[in-house]
């Protein structure tokens, strides 16, 4: 009798544990894995974009060293450090970065210099290509149209500005509330955004809303704005539309990567964080900024943020890791295969 007991309970308990597995079993996480490491004196990497010949370039968001040069690090399509330089003219806390079509220009996005530069790859020598008016200016992301004009959002002022492709003043291309940081985790509102492939709308993050907002376009104007997602990605960060318009967003206070259909439904939830490794580099996905996709693989900036940097903002799970990191790295993972 007493051994029915035992494998009853055991019965019961197995049941219980598949119950509560289930959720998480749900999605192919793919494991994500150091693929580069920033060298010592940067930290928090945030832009990142490849050239021609597979060669990553990353720009830093270095709120330990404020009033110091931002950075930009260069690593070989295998992940081997190849040089760093220290871009004229830029704050330390820089954001999206990316090789202008037509021209081959690299473009740093200066968070906290409230510009956009034009940068030498080679020797960090820079012009600045547009500015951003306005007193709480705060350009973060940047993508571009077919016809080569110039999308940045503002995280503070709620706003899409638009440029040409030769710079100059911008203009707003919209400007929404609902590009505002309402939320309690971060004060910043606009981040990442992207093209779907027709160009009839652009999708933005509100990283501090934890929402999506789709703006379409018409004639390359700014339709009525709206909210596309809400709740279900936490931190929108750095975006882009694969060839089937599925759009993936990094989810940097979730520590993952978040896939949706067309429709706005969630397909796939990729990676996660796993603690430190030996050296004080973060297992997976700590607090993820911007990523890049090569075939079959996705290169991820671990930006790494201590939300306690943010005046008045509680302390969250993730804010003691941060603060323990040692070592800032790029990670990569293999894309498993995706629901039709």
């Amino acid at each position: 009798m007493r051994s029915r007991r035992v494998v009853a309970s055991v019965a019961t308990l197995s049941c219980v544990f598949l119950l509560f597995q289930l959720p998480a079993d749900a999605w192919d996480r793919s494991h994500a894995t150091t693929f580069a490491v920033l060298p010592p004196g940067s930290a928090h990497p945030e832009g990142i974009t490849t050239d021609s010949k597979g060669n990553f370039y990353v720009v830093t968001w270095d709120y330990d060293h404020l009033g110091h040069p931002g950075h930009l690090i260069v690593f070989s399509s295998e992940g081997k450090f190849q040089r760093r330089v220290e871009i004229a003219g830029a704050s330390s806390r820089l954001g999206d970065v990316s090789f202008q079509q037509g021209t081959g220009d690299l473009l740093v996005v200066d968070y906290g210099g409230k510009q956009v530069l034009k940068v030498d790859p080679m020797t960090g020598a820079s012009s600045v290509f547009t500015s951003i008016p306005g007193e709480k200016a705060a350009p973060n992301g940047m993508t571009f149209d077919k016809k080569g004009n110039i999308y940045l959002t503002d995280s503070f002022q709620g706003t899409v500005w638009k440029t040409g492709p030769t710079g100059g003043a911008p203009a707003p291309w919209v400007k929404t509330d609902l590009l505002v940081s309402h939320g309690v985790g971060t004060p910043l509102g606009a981040n990442g955004l992207a093209f779907d492939h027709t160009e009839t709308a652009l999708f933005v993050g509100n990283t501090g809303d934890n929402t999506i907002i789709r703006v379409p376009m018409v004639n390359g104007e700014a339709g009525q704005p709206e909210v596309w997602v809400t709740s279900s990605i936490v931190g929108p960060d750095g975006m882009f539309c694969d060839e089937e318009d599925r759009l993936w967003v990094v989810a940097n206070r979730a520590d993952e990567l978040v896939v949706l259909d067309k429709t706005g439904k969630m397909v796939a939830k990729l990676s996660d964080f796993d603690g430190l490794d030996e050296q004080g580099a973060p297992r997976g996905l700590l607090f993820p900024a911007e990523m890049t996709k090569i075939g079959d693989y996705l290169y991820v900036g671990n930006l790494t943020v201590d939300v306690r940097y943010f005046k008045g903002r509680a302390q969250e799970g993730i804010s003691q890791w941060a603060a323990q990191v040692k070592v800032y790295n790029i990670v990569k993972m293999r894309i498993p295969p995706l629901p039709k």
